[in-house]
C-alpha cells in the first residue's frame, strides 16, 4: 500500500507540488496571525526561487553530452511559429488599435507566448525519454529569440514604458547569461576538473535530482502566482476569463508543438519546447513593461503548463510499466 502512495506521488509530483505551494499561501492569507512571519519570509522566498533554478539548470547541464549540442530541423520550426503568434498579437492590437480590458487580456496573453522556453523543460523531456541535448540547445535558441523579440513587440504596445531596444536587449541579455550560461559553464567545470569527479559521479547517479528540485521551486511559483491573483484590482469574471484565455493558450501551443515535432520524429522535444514556459521570466517581463494585471496569465499558464506535463509524466510511467 505504501509502495502504490509513493509511485502515486512520484507520477503526480507537480500537481502534489502546487497543491502544498496553495496551501500553504492560503493559510498564511487567512490567518493574520501569521501575518509577522510571512513578511520575515516574503524576501526569502525570493531569494530563494532563483537558486533553485540555477541548482535545476547545473544539475541538468552535468547530464548534458556537449558535444551532441546541435540545432536541428524542429528548432526552426518551432521559432517560426512562436514569432508567427507574436506577430499576430502584436499585429492585431496595433491595427484595431485596442484599448482597455481588451488590451490587458491580450498584453495577458502576449506574456504567455513571447516568454521563452522553461529552463525545466529539459528536465521533464528526460523525465519524458526524449533528447536532452536538442531541448538544451533550444532553450537558449528560446531565450536569445526571446531577448529580441520583448525591446521590439513591448514598445510599440506600451510607449510609455520608456524602454529602447538596446538597454532591454542588454538586460534581457544579462539575465539570460546568469541563468544558462553560469550554470553551464559550472557543469563543465565540474565534469572536467579532477578533484570534482567524485561529486560529479555521485551527482549524476541521484535519480531524478533536478525534476524534484523543479517540484520545490513551483511550490514557492504557485504561491506566488495565488498572491497576484489574490491582490489583484479587477473582478473576478475578468480574472477567470484570463484564466481561461491561458488554458485555451496552453493547450494551443503544446497541440503545435507536438504537430511539428511528429514531421521530425520529436513530438516529445518540439512539444515541451513550444508549451512549456519560463513562467516565472514571464511575470517579470509584464510587471516591468506591461500592464500590472497581464501577470494574471502567466500566472495562470503555469499551473495549466504542469498538469499538462504531470499527465503526460502519468501516461509515460503507465506505458513503461
Amino acid at each position: 500500500m505504501l509502495g502504490k502512495f509513493i509511485h502515486l506521488i512520484k507520477n503526480w509530483t507537480l500537481v502534489v507540488s502546487m497543491g502544498i505551494g496553495a496551501g500553504v499561501y492560503l493559510l498564511f492569507y487567512y490567518l493574520p496571525v501569521l501575518d509577522p512571519i510571512s513578511v520575515r519570509l516574503a524576501p526569502i522566498f525570493d531569494s530563494i526561487l532563483p537558486l533553485f533554478m540555477f541548482l535545476i539548470l547545473y544539475v541538468t547541464f552535468c547530464k548534458v553530452d556537449f558535444r551532441k549540442l546541435a540545432l536541428v530541423k524542429w528548432h526552426f520550426w518551432t521559432a517560426v511559429f512562436q514569432s508567427f503568434f507574436v506577430a499576430i498579437i502584436v499585429g492585431g492590437i496595433l491595427i484595431f488599435q485596442i484599448e482597455g480590458t481588451t488590451l490587458i487580456l491580450l498584453e495577458s496573453v502576449l506574456a504567455c507566448i513571447i516568454g521563452p522556453c522553461a529552463a525545466a523543460a529539459a528536465v521533464v523531456t528526460l523525465k519524458l525519454g526524449g533528447n536532452l541535448e536538442q531541448m538544451t540547445t533550444y532553450t537558449f535558441l528560446s531565450n536569445l529569440l526571446c531577448a529580441l523579440l520583448i525591446p521590439i513587440c513591448f514598445p510599440l504596445i506600451e510607449p510609455t514604458s520608456g524602454m529602447t531596444f538596446w538597454s532591454a536587449f542588454l538586460l534581457i541579455l544579462n539575465k539570460v547569461c546568469l541563468v544558462l550560461v553560469v550554470p553551464m559553464i559550472l557543469a563543465l567545470l565540474t565534469k572536467r576538473l579532477p578533484p570534482l569527479r567524485k561529486f560529479y559521479q555521485w551527482l549524476i547517479h541521484v535519480p531524478d535530482l533536478s525534476f524534484y528540485l523543479w517540484g520545490c521551486s513551483l511550490m514557492i511559483v504557485t504561491g506566488t502566482t495565488l498572491k497576484n491573483i489574490f491582490h489583484a484590482t479587477s473582478g473576478i469574471g475578468f480574472l477567470l476569463l484570463i484564466a481561461f484565455s491561458g488554458l485555451l493558450l496552453c493547450l494551443l501551443q503544446y497541440a503545435v508543438g507536438w504537430l511539428i515535432g511528429r514531421f521530425f520524429g520529436a513530438s516529445i522535444e518540439s512539444g515541451q519546447a513550444l508549451g512549456q514556459k519560463n513562467t516565472a521570466f514571464a511575470i517579470w517581463i509584464a510587471a516591468n513593461y506591461l500592464h500590472p494585471l497581464s501577470t494574471v496569465g502567466p500566472g495562470c499558464y503555469i499551473l495549466w503548463q504542469n498538469i499538462i506535463n504531470s499527465v503526460e509524466i502519468w501516461r509515460k510511467g503507465k506505458y513503461s510499466a
